[in-house]
């Protein structure tokens, strides 16, 4: 049994502008995939929080939308989401990258920051990609965007300086019980971490065709009667016809490589074989439209 008295426990959210890495750092942290990477925006829809529990820590960690300037009812939702969470958790990581300029987008994230009193810690992602000099040179534009209390250079894709700023985290965390259990890794539903990973699919193969007019509903997950294979009915919708047809694909061949890939990623996470039934339908404009935006439930 742990000593409670000892045990330190809270919750990190992970801010930054969209494709900054913040998604793939929460997947090395936590050692599994639990939220879906893309270099479209508005990938991470919502809030994945992954749980981290070591010797006599449990950090469970918020994965959140990208920051950005929202232009429909579904932005508006997910900058929504953002500023719960910089109010809600412990402390903050704000996730730079490191391979693009330090501009506005990320002083308007700094000055959102600005108006909490949480703890906010920065992290200069993707420095695999830069030489030693330009690792410097970011860090000291980093500096003057806001006043963290540490600042790291970090690699969440080669692990560089992950362990350490795990460990710096845990210091920043209150002394009380664990939220969860130690064998715990998410508290996500099954259903949210099935249909996240059809869309990353669907995302990954069809490119700039059907950017963020992807969304994902899980109609059933059931085992069949004989055990042998868990049935997963999605349905795949889409804003216009046009994107349909792209989803789809000549003959289904696209669909079917949708589901081929997804089986993959969720067979390790359900521990069972699956058998994926995909179908796709079209809700017109439904990324402007916040009562479908409610039945996906992003929250």
């Amino acid at each position: 049994m742990v000593d409670e008295s000892s045990t330190r426990s809270g919750f990190i959210g992970l801010i930054g502008r969209p494709n900054v890495g913040k998604s793939t750092l929460l997947n090395r942290i936590a050692h599994r995939k639990l939220s879906i990477t893309s270099d479209k925006p508005q990938t991470t829809r919502n809030r994945i929080r992954a749980v981290l529990t070591e010797q006599e820590s449990q950090l469970v960690f918020v994965d959140t939308p990208g920051f950005h300037k929202p232009r429909e009812a579904l932005g508006e939702k997910l900058n929504a989401m953002v500023r719960t969470t910089m109010r809600d958790v412990d402390v903050i990581v704000f996730v730079l990258d490191g391979t693009q300029t330090i501009g506005k987008g990320d002083v308007f994230i700094a000055g959102e920051l600005e108006k909490v009193d949480t703890p906010v810690i920065g992290v200069v992602n993707k420095v695999d990609l830069l030489d030693e000099g330009r690792i410097l040179s970011q860090l000291e534009v980093a500096s003057h965007l806001f006043q963290f209390g540490e600042l790291f250079p970090a690699s969440a894709t080669s692990g560089r300086n992950v362990e350490e700023l795990v460990e710096t985290l845990v210091g920043y965390l209150p002394e009380g019980p664990w939220y969860f259990s130690p064998d715990t890794k998410t508290d996500q539903p099954e259903r949210v971490l099935v249909g996240e990973l059809i869309r990353e699919k669907a995302l990954e193969l069809t490119h700039d065709e059907v950017p963020h007019s992807v969304a994902v509903l899980i109609e059933t997950i059931a085992p069949r009667e004989d055990g042998v294979l868990i049935e997963i009915e999605a349905v795949i919708y889409v804003e216009r016809e046009s994107q349909k047809g792209i989803i789809v694909g000549k003959g289904g061949k696209m669909i079917r490589e949708i589901g081929t890939r997804a089986r993959k990623d969720i067979e390790p996470l359900l521990g069972n074989k699956v058998f994926l039934d995909l179908r796709v339908k079209v809700a017109k404009n439904w990324s402007k439209n916040p009562e479908f935006i409610k039945k996906l439930e992003y929250e």
